[in-house]
């Protein structure tokens, strides 16, 4: 009885947060990935004004509600309507880095301790067939139904509803019927983000400890418990809540606490294989893919001549002859993470799939590397190739199932995907060391001398990123290289070619999942210690913002992405409690203003080139425009547009 009681009790929270993803949802037809971050500033809030401001709950709790509220408004404000025009995916992790701004701005103001949050409600004073629960347990269900009770009322009974309804529907046609969409979508961001903080207080008084970093787990098991109950459905909404809630309280009373993130994700990712439009949800009807389209690659990478990228990489390659074995240290760390940023260039700027748990198939290399040569005397080349291969074989066979779908439900699976394998390495201590990990792994070694030393791991993590690099440039330029970008630029359009996109989706995967296996094994080696919470979703949201900042269909920029993202933040050690906040400001602002990335070509500078060709090609010559100097002018200018135009339109047709 206890065990079930619980269950509601952690169900009903997430049927609010999870009727707050749903309602968004529904409406703006967005994946509001900041959610989680604005549950944990409701309850960092309920702390601060119950605690140091001394405020009674009856005041502390709306004030709660409004200020989170006020809170959702000035993210769809900042992260959503900037980019109504985008593709869904822009929004998603526009909100994704808005979440992580929260986080960290959340981290600096109110500490990183966990605070005690106080009850307004006994815990313990009531008792039923020999059972003792608190008032507590009655007020967090019967709020949770209370506010789906007011919403569905208001949905149903008024005419905000009503246009709220409309919209979700159709926003077309509500916008032609005098429905203000904009408007409408803002007050879902705010109605949302205020269920989302009354969560974040009802949670805070239940567990009685707060924390600036409980959001992001918590948005994760809301999302879940959405999907399994169907986006955009209230009423699947609080059934998905309540289910996934007794799920994990009978599944914790069972095999501990280290099971719940497995429970959580895993039903997710069960989910989104069997039934991806949840119990009473549906998947809606995409036309087009929304995903990296032309958005992240409307800037052509920067193509530099072979003489000047030879020298680059001499360059590079030169760097141990002047610094330090620290700096050399640090480099080799940003090259690894280069090449796993790699990985997601590579499905995400040539197949158009944004992968949001690749630190799934880095664990996954990682560990395999790391048992094979700890345990089983594995020279460490071959563990390598094995660590490739098992972040392949797995990650594919996770994925799988999900590459029909489209769009959101991709990056969620994606991201279930590698939560349920950094959940894996936590439960199994006979296999991966558990929360104790794996220590004392060794160094690479070639033909049995030691690569340990800073220059050399320096110079081996460059010269294999250099040939990942040129390997997936050529891949990029090639065959399969083409029909990737037909199957991003279109996928209807590829299947009725002849295509099957779900096949090339997930083969682009599987190398992506080389690529990062690869440098978890590099990883493993590079930092001789493993253990399961180095493989967060922030390791993934890491590689993300490599990929969009140096750009997304440029494999070079992920050089530059990587130096600015880790090798920066490395040398300057005390700037090291602002990383985080620095991640999401840039991904956010790389969104907003730069979305094609560093390594790109400015847009309308190649046409101004071609312009300022042109124009100096028709100047007439010395003997006027009649004369012989004009014909040939005439001519060389004719010539020099036809040269200009021949390669672009050749390079289309390819």
């Amino acid at each position: 009885m206890d065990i079930l009681l619980s269950g509601l009790v952690g169900g009903s929270t997430y049927a609010l947060i999870a009727v707050g993803v749903s309602l968004v949802f529904g409406v703006s037809n967005i994946i509001n990935f900041a959610h989680g971050a604005v549950f944990a500033v409701g309850a960092m809030l309920s702390w601060w004004l119950t605690g140091p401001l001394q405020l009674p709950f009856a005041l502390a709790a709306p004030a709660v509600i409004v200020l989170t509220g006020l809170l959702g408004w000035a993210v769809y404000l900042i992260a959503v309507r900037p980019l109504r025009s985008a593709p869904g995916i822009a929004v998603l992790l526009a909100t994704f880095a808005v979440g992580v701004i929260l986080d960290a701005l959340s981290l600096r103001v109110f500490g990183a301790q966990t605070r005690r949050l106080e009850s307004a409600f006994p815990r313990d004073n009531l008792e039923l067939f020999g059972f003792r629960f608190g008032t507590l347990s009655l007020v967090i269900i019967g709020v949770s139904l209370l506010c789906v009770a007011i919403l569905a009322l208001v949905l149903s009974r008024t005419r905000t509803g009503r246009a709220i309804r409309a919209t979700a529907q159709d926003p077309e046609a509500a916008q032609q019927m005098g429905v203000p969409v904009a408007r409408i979508q803002a007050l879902s961001f705010v109605i949302a983000s205020a269920l989302g903080g009354t969560a974040g207080l009802l949670v805070g008084m239940y567990t009685s400890n707060v924390a600036p970093g409980m959001g992001f787990l918590a948005g994760l098991q809301g999302f879940a418990a959405a999907t399994i109950g169907g986006l955009g459905s209230i009423a699947g909404a609080v059934i998905g809540g309540l289910v996934l809630g007794v799920a994990e309280a009978f599944g914790v009373s069972l095999w501990g606490d280290s099971v719940r993130q497995l429970i959580t994700f895993g039903s997710l990712l069960l989910v989104l294989w069997i039934r991806p439009g949840g119990l009473l949800g549906r998947v809606p009807t995409i036309a087009a893919e929304p995903m990296t389209g032309t958005f992240f690659g409307a800037g052509r990478p920067i193509r530099l001549p072979r003489w000047a990228g030879t020298a680059a990489a001499a360059a590079l390659l030169a760097v141990p002859l002047l610094a330090s074995d620290y700096v050399l240290r640090a480099g080799a760390q940003v090259w690894i993470m280069a090449l796993f940023a790699l990985s997601i260039t590579l499905v995400g700027g040539f197949a158009g799939q944004i992968v949001l748990g690749q630190a799934g198939a880095l664990a996954i290399g990682a560990y395999t590397s790391a048992i094979l040569v700890t345990r089983f005397d594995w020279g460490f080349w071959p563990s390598v190739l094995a660590a490739a291969g098992a972040a392949a074989v797995l990650q594919v066979l996770l994925t799988a199932p999900s590459w029909r779908l489209r769009g959101h439900y991709v990056s969620m699976a994606t991201l279930a995907a590698g939560a349920v394998v950094s959940a894996a390495a936590l439960i199994l201590p006979q296999l991966t060391g558990g929360s104790r990990g794996i220590s004392a792994i060794p160094r690479p070694t070639l033909f049995g001398a030691s690569l340990g030393g800073a220059s050399a791991m320096y110079w081996l993590t460059l010269g294999v990123l250099l040939i990942a690099v040129l390997l997936v440039t050529r891949l990029g330029a090639s065959r399969l290289g083409r029909v990737w970008a037909a199957v991003r630029e279109d996928e209807v359009a590829a299947a009725s070619a002849g295509l099957h996109p779900a096949s090339y989706k997930s083969l682009a995967f599987g190398l992506a999942a080389v690529l990062a296996g690869t440098a978890g094994a590099f990883y493993a080696a590079q930092v001789t210690f493993l253990e399961p919470k180095q493989f967060d979703v922030s390791l993934s949201v890491l590689a993300v913002t490599i990929a969009i900042l140096g750009g997304l269909r440029a494999p070079v920029g992920v050089l530059i992405g990587a130096v600015i993202l880790v090798g920066v933040p490395e040398l300057f050690r005390p700037l090291a409690e602002w990383r985080l906040l620095l991640y999401g400001v840039l991904l956010l602002g790389l969104i907003l203003l730069r979305p094609q990335g560093l390594w790109a070509e400015i847009p309308g500078l190649r046409a101004l080139r071609r312009r300022c060709a042109g124009r100096q090609a028709a100047e007439p010559g010395p003997l006027g425009p009649s004369g012989p100097s004009a014909s040939t002018d005439a001519s060389a200018g004719a010539g020099a547009n036809a040269g200009d135009v021949a390669p672009a339109g050749a390079e289309a047709l390819r």
